[in-house]
């Protein structure tokens, strides 16, 4: 008899929210853990437990503090996270749920015409590995890439291996900054990107590595990096880092995006 009375007084409203609830909390949980932000997330998910705790026990003072930083805490949280968000919108609009919804606003995707710009890529990553030039390339996905590619210097030119060698080459005043690609063509070069605060990348790894996974960690672009110490071939995707691949491993990474 108590388990109908406490089952009735649950209604289909009630599990819908705590559903939609669990799973915004889930996705924040895994943005933030991706940018390497999991320990603010904790504290502010501590706050609101600990508010929450204090308005139940009618302590007045501490109470109203507290309520204040809740009024202004968002607005800040925003300001300060704006990229973790943005990430955040775009993993929820991207999801695989909503595959077919999302085939009516986009274009449906051409396999063959994709190969088209992965090899180049791959060769021009080989021969900077022989030749221990440091480059990073940076492949745009669904989300754009327009405000990092302002950064740098518009090139609007088709994807070959020999510029994209041109564009790193150590005398060349580009070689420093990022080179996006998106659509099918060289976008921009010398582009700036979000330096990752990740602490668990490896010390070793320079910042070229962590423009990559910044980007990577923004949007869900995949950026590859050709390291100027070792030679190594790297790539970082969905706030991941995949270290020292061959080049078939990296054929093999661009041609399988999710």
């Amino acid at each position: 008899m108590n388990e109908f009375t406490i089952f009735s007084l649950i209604g289909l409203k009630d599990i819908i929210d705590i559903l939609l609830v669990a799973t915004l909390l889930f996705y924040l949980y895994r943005t933030m853990k991706k940018s390497g932000t999991i320990n603010i997330f904790i504290g502010v998910f501590a706050f609101v437990v600990v508010w929450g705790i204090v308005s139940i026990l009618d302590m007045k003072l501490i109470s109203k503090i507290m309520s204040v930083f809740m009024e202004i805490g968002p607005i800040i949280l925003i300001i300060l996270f704006q990229e973790q968000v943005k990430r955040f919108l775009n993993e929820l609009g991207s999801h695989k749920g909503w595959g077919f919804i999302a085939s009516v606003f986009r274009h449906r995707s051409d396999n063959e015409d994709a190969k088209k710009w992965i090899m180049p890529i791959v060769y021009a990553c080989m021969s900077m590995s022989k030749s221990k030039t440091g480059a990073l390339i940076v492949v745009q996905r669904q989300l754009s890439l327009e405000s990092y590619e302002n950064t740098g210097d518009v090139i609007d030119a088709n994807i070959n291996t020999r510029l994209i060698e041109n564009i790193f080459f150590k005398n060349s005043p580009l070689h420093d900054g990022a080179l996006i690609i998106a659509g099918g063509k060289v976008k921009s070069a010398g582009c700036i990107l979000p330096v990752s605060h990740d602490t668990s990348l490896p010390r070793y790894l320079g910042l070229r590595h962590r423009s990559a996974l910044g980007i990577a960690q923004a949007t869900d672009a995949i950026a590859i990096v050709v390291s100027e110490e070792t030679g190594h071939i790297s790539y970082a995707y969905k706030g991941n880092f995949h270290l020292k691949l061959t080049s078939t491993e990296l054929e093999h990474a661009l041609s399988n995006l999710e």
